[in-house]
């Protein structure tokens, strides 16, 4: 039994995993706790503390299970690999990479735009990100139907935790984290991801084609095959070698 603990991003709690429940192949468990601050879970004293988030956060990811951080929940779980006890059997980063601001993707500029943003009109900024993040998917609006349809009528995140959320966005830089892994690492990546360089997307080891930020919308079958894969990989302790070439996920479409 291979177990994977899956880990959303900015602004969207669990739920956004519920596509990929009857998609899994046999032999794969999984679990997907929010974050603090997210769904019903209470939120931190100090949302922007990552120690503190590492023990709140610490039951909820077992030593036995290959981490899923999608998005900032990638960034966050990379981080996390040096404030643990003990490391997972494998990290799987889907849309994210070591930072999130890149020359070729989101700037800081941009960011610091969108903070000030946040700072003025925080619901109303989370509704335009949720629609915005979909733009890469072949279907956009039916895209952003279905995220509606899973989290419309549930809790808002926690405010402080969302601008804590963009400050780490502005500010965690994983490389080092990431450079000497004391796990396997593998990267996944929508061909079509707003979110991401054009470079980090050529470079991920897995390429969903047809698919952009949000694969759990548009492609959830394909999105679970590829990361049951990994976490068996994982689970071997297979690390990708440095002559790996990126695979493209190939869609009907």
């Amino acid at each position: 039994m291979t177990r994977l603990v899956l880990l959303s991003g900015w602004g969207c709690d669990a739920r956004i995993w519920q596509p990929l429940t009857d998609r899994w192949p046999d032999g794969i468990e999984v679990s997907a706790p929010d974050w603090p601050g997210y769904g019903t879970r209470p939120a931190l004293a100090k949302p922007a503390c990552l120690e503190a988030l590492a023990e709140a956060m610490a039951p909820a990811l077992p030593a036995d299970a290959v981490w899923v951080g999608w998005s900032l929940g990638g960034l966050l779980a990379a981080s996390l690999l040096e404030r643990v006890p003990t490391a997972p059997r494998g990290l799987l980063l889907l849309g994210a990479g070591p930072r999130f601001c890149h020359p070729e993707g989101i700037s800081r500029e941009a960011l610091a735009d969108f903070r000030r943003a946040f700072a003025r009109a925080p619901a109303a900024v989370l509704a335009h990100f949720r629609r915005w993040q979909l733009d890469g998917e072949p279907a956009p609006r039916e895209a952003h139907r279905r995220l509606q349809a899973l989290l419309g009528d549930g809790p808002a995140p926690d405010r402080a935790t969302l601008a804590a959320g963009l400050g780490w966005l502005a500010e965690l830089d994983a490389t080092a984290a990431l450079a000497a892994p004391p796990c396997p690492v593998y990267c996944l990546a929508g061909e079509r991801d707003p979110l991401l360089a054009q470079a980090a997307v050529a470079d991920a080891d897995r390429i969903l084609e047809h698919a952009g930020h949000c694969p759990m919308l548009s492609r959830p079958g394909d999105l679970a095959a590829a990361l049951a894969t990994l976490a068996r990989r994982c689970a071997a302790g297979a690390g990708r070698a440095p002559a790996d070439e990126p695979t493209r996920q190939e869609s009907p479409i």
